[in-house]
């Protein structure tokens, strides 16, 4: 018999964009290399060409997902180098029911196989503003935080500087695209933001349990699109001001389901 042919259609994608707001200063880590004598030793990290410091897609993806593995309450039980994540590749938990892996994705090796690709992509942010300015009204995209580590001992203290983008920083456009492969994907939307929500009563980046970090998720835009006419289209939009917003709207999912139709 030959192998049974799958068939994972794509009913749709809902596209978030919108504004990742430091309230805070905000320090994602760079690569040390190449730093000049005198540099900073703890720099943040820059796109190569504009030079400008950006919020890495895997970034915030990873910090929603581990957030959102602690609020489910799942076991960590897989490894990936250094790093352990939860995963249902042991066939050791309920893959159907479980929001984790539908939504953030399986890695590839295990027992348990997709139902359908990872539906979430995080795409990077770059800075575009710092307070009412724009990057190209600024001469400086970050600043330097001095840190001094005590020693317990002889209660020396070692000075350290830190770059960090200051309070304020925009980044956008923040994109969230979330591909709608079946009516239960579908249903399960509303917990990407549940994530996002983690992460502001958190922290983003490095330093956070030492004031950095604290971001928020403004201006939000929500459009659906789907094949409509033979074309691939926006067929309808709604915006929030902010995460709290949408999450208070009974009728977002009813409302995202209408403007694409899953089998059910």
């Amino acid at each position: 018999m030959p192998d049974e042919i799958r068939y994972i259609p794509l009913y749709g994608r809902v596209v978030t964009t919108g504004q990742i707001l430091a309230e805070t200063g905000l320090r994602i880590g760079g690569n040390p290399s190449g730093i000049e004598i005198g540099g900073i030793d703890n720099i943040v990290l820059r796109n190569p060409v504009s030079q400008l410091p950006y919020v890495p897609g895997s970034s915030l993806k990873g910090k929603m997902r581990s957030l959102y593995e602690r609020y489910s309450r799942v076991p960590i039980n897989h490894q990936i180098d250094q790093v352990r994540i939860h995963s249902c590749h042991l066939g050791n938990t309920n893959y159907d029911e479980c929001d984790v892996c539908h939504i953030f994705g399986l890695p590839a090796e295990g027992e348990v196989m997709a139902a359908h690709p990872t539906p979430l992509i995080v795409r990077d942010v770059t800075l575009s503003a710092i307070g009412d300015q724009t990057v190209d009204d600024v001469d400086e995209y970050t600043e330097i935080k001095w840190e001094a580590a005590i020693d317990r001992i002889t209660s020396a203290a070692v000075p350290r500087q830190m770059e960090r983008v200051p309070a304020g920083g925009v980044f956008e456009p923040m994109e969230l695209i979330y591909n709608v492969y079946s009516h239960d994907l579908l249903q399960r939307l509303p917990q990407v933001f549940v994530a996002l929500q983690l992460v502001e009563d958190d922290y983003l980046g490095g330093l956070g349990s030492r004031g950095s970090g604290k971001v928020r998720f403004l201006d939000l835009q929500i459009a659906c699109k789907r094949k409509e006419n033979d074309r691939y289209r926006v067929v309808a939009a709604w915006e929030y001001d902010d995460l709290e917003a949408l999450l208070s709207d009974d009728t977002f999912t009813e409302w995202v389901a209408q403007q694409i139709p899953t089998e059910e």
